[in-house]
């Protein structure tokens, strides 16, 4: 973010946020955590929607109450830019192969003539849809992307994996579907799938019982989380760990997934990407919707 010329050649009087959100970059990078809070509470009274995600680099910092999620404005801001090369930041920069992974889970507990008709939430460029080719024998049905990001929609788009594709925030989605313009969004669905999706929100309690709502009866569920030690974590299970994003206890991913309804049908620990060379735990999780 940088100033731009007047029409005198001066340098424009600088953004009080912009210039906010570089201090406070600044100062956490620089290891000075009170002063960078600080910082991050006047990025985040400029910016009540939070673009910046000042929300969650409070609680990385321990110096507020973690958010129940990522702002979305903050989410949606975040994946715009990033959008042309997502694939390679994240697929070839940090190793990241979650959707091969659950792609495989699923074809292994699938009937091998399923040709499920798939919900892919966060779809970003379409990599979860593409492993799904790849992994299940048969063909999939109608096939619905969802992402807070239109420049990734847009990157999916040029891909031809979805019949339709929405922008729109994951939970409220499930908890009231958008509609196209024929008033049909193809649900309930086989297939729902979250791949890096549950490191922006906090508790799960919303999107299990929203997808468990929008899952045919003996429908499945794949999801990715990313953990800590599980004494790292406080009474609610999640909490906001040192890189901004959200962690799941996989005690909280079995209760909150039970309580919802669903059945484990496969559940293992996983290294889902890389951060400055370090692994970073998580788990993939099939759930499914009992048939009956």
């Amino acid at each position: 973010m940088n100033g731009t010329p007047d029409d005198r050649g001066e340098d424009a009087a600088s953004d009080p946020l912009e210039d906010a959100y570089a201090r406070a970059l600044a100062l956490e990078k620089a290891g000075e955590a009170d002063a960078a809070a600080a910082a991050w509470r006047e990025v985040l009274a400029l910016d009540p929607e939070d673009h910046g995600g000042a929300a969650v680099r409070l609680a990385s910092l321990r110096r507020g109450e973690a958010p129940d999620r990522a702002p979305p404005a903050y989410v949606a801001t975040l994946f715009d830019q990033h959008a042309a090369a997502f694939e390679e930041i994240l697929v070839g920069q940090l190793g990241y192969r979650a959707p091969t992974r659950l792609a495989e889970m699923l074809a292994e507990v699938m009937a091998p003539d399923a040709e499920p008709s798939l919900l892919d939430l966060g779809c970003g460029t379409g990599l979860m849809a593409a492993a799904l080719d790849a992994a299940l024998p048969g063909e999939r049905g109608h096939s619905t992307g969802l992402d807070l990001s239109e420049e990734m929609l847009g990157e999916a788009d040029e891909r031809g994996l979805y019949d339709a594709l929405y922008v729109g925030d994951a939970v409220a989605f499930l908890l009231a579907p958008a509609e196209d313009e024929d008033g049909d969004v193809s649900g309930p669905w086989d297939l729902i799938t979250a791949a890096d999706v549950l490191p922006y929100l906090g508790g799960l309690e919303d999107l299990f019982a929203g997808a468990f709502a929008q899952l045919v009866p003996g429908g499945l569920m794949a999801i990715s989380t990313e953990t800590l030690p599980e004494d790292a974590f406080p009474p609610s299970g999640w909490t906001v760990g040192p890189h901004q994003r959200f962690h799941h206890a996989e005690s909280y991913l079995r209760r909150a997934l039970t309580e919802a309804g669903f059945e484990i049908a496969a559940l293992e620990p996983w290294v889902i990407r890389t951060n400055l060379g370090n692994p970073e735990p998580g788990h993939l999780v099939v759930a499914r919707r009992p048939a009956v």
